[in-house]
């Protein structure tokens, strides 16, 4: 008998357009597991709204980033790729899970304090409780595998121990979630202060570059990228633009930082950069055609987000079903 799968989900944010950060660090080791896991990815809008967003641009923005998870190499065949908000199943979830989180839990989330010492008195509920959210995307699909950064591991400790609460309370319902940390994918760091990761919310357009950004924007954001005054291209902390534009060019060549040490010796930096310039446009150029090819296919598109919700709406409302049934509610 065929040994069952591992399920994996994960999930990017429609808030801001995509960055090769989510490129390098998430899409390809997503493309790169799809053989051996039973894959859940969705493009997680909900999650979006504790931001305010533009209704047009959240629009197209979810449908970008479908057209850019496939054209990551995400087979829809091979991996389930849905809306978030396409199964409602999610929501609902959440709010009974909400019932058995604490307020202490939600107030030490480190991205709740960073964002509510921001605003202030007028954070959202939501940006307290999305955490809650996202334990129940991960939790309903009987998950055991999240790929993660660092950043998010406290999610999924928030998701581990609703789980175990709840199964403790009400008999096994959820499977026990696991971060699981690639050995392949990197880290990919902001190009103007490299000792924070790449993010599409930083305030400078020249501190990330964008999976769709155009061949001489790459060019010129690569080239505008900090460095240092050492003039060498070395792998270390003390040279955290350095080893960031190495990290960028060892995750396109497969070559290790030490093999691209080495092919640099004596060489400044103007030439290492535009060769990892060079890297980029080649690697991302095919990625960029076929996104644009999708969103020309609106009919395909429809089918790939359709099949998925209805496969993520199947998996979904078993386990929902399983919650209310032990929390008394009559099935619908």
């Amino acid at each position: 008998m065929e040994d069952k799968k591992k399920v994996i989900f994960s999930g990017i944010q429609p808030s801001g357009d995509l960055t090769i950060g989510n490129y390098l660090g998430a899409l390809i080791n997503w493309s790169a597991l799809q053989n051996d896991y039973d894959s859940y990815y969705c493009v997680v809008d909900l999650h979006a709204l504790t931001i305010r967003q533009e209704p047009k641009e959240l629009r197209a923005r979810t449908l970008k980033n479908i057209a850019i998870y496939v054209a990551s190499g995400l087979d829809p065949e091979k991996n389930t790729l849905f809306i978030q908000s396409h199964v409602p199943a999610h929501s609902e979830a959440a709010w009974l899970l909400n019932c058995f989180c604490y307020m202490g839990e939600l107030g030490r989330m480190t991205q709740y304090k960073d964002k509510s010492q921001k605003v202030g008195e007028s954070v959202s509920a939501g940006l307290f409780t999305y955490p809650v959210l996202m334990a129940a995307d991960i939790l309903l699909y009987n998950t055991d595998l999240v790929p993660v950064g660092a950043d998010q591991k406290q999610h999924i400790e928030l998701a581990r121990d609703l789980a175990i609460r709840f199964n403790n309370l009400y008999s096994p319902t959820f499977t026990i979630p696991e971060p699981y940390i690639a050995d392949t994918g990197a880290k990919i760091m902001d190009l103007q202060e490299p000792e924070k990761k790449m993010s599409k919310s930083a305030d400078n357009p020249n501190a990330y570059i964008l999976i769709l950004d155009p061949p001489e924007v790459i060019r010129k954001k690569i080239s505008r990228a900090v460095t240092d005054d050492l003039g060498v291209v070395r792998y270390n902390e003390a040279q955290p633009g350095v080893s960031n534009l190495i990290s960028i060019l060892s995750t396109i060549t497969n070559k290790k930082p030490e093999e691209i040490v080495k092919d640099y010796e004596g060489i400044g930096y103007a030439k290492f950069k535009s060769d990892v310039a060079d890297a980029l446009v080649a690697e991302l150029q095919p990625v960029q055609n076929r996104v644009k090819e999708l969103l020309e296919d609106k009919t395909y598109m429809e089918s790939i987000y359709k099949s998925g919700a209805e496969k993520a709406n199947y998996v979904a409302n078993k386990t929902l079903r399983k919650m209310q049934k032990k929390l008394g509610i009559i099935p619908r």
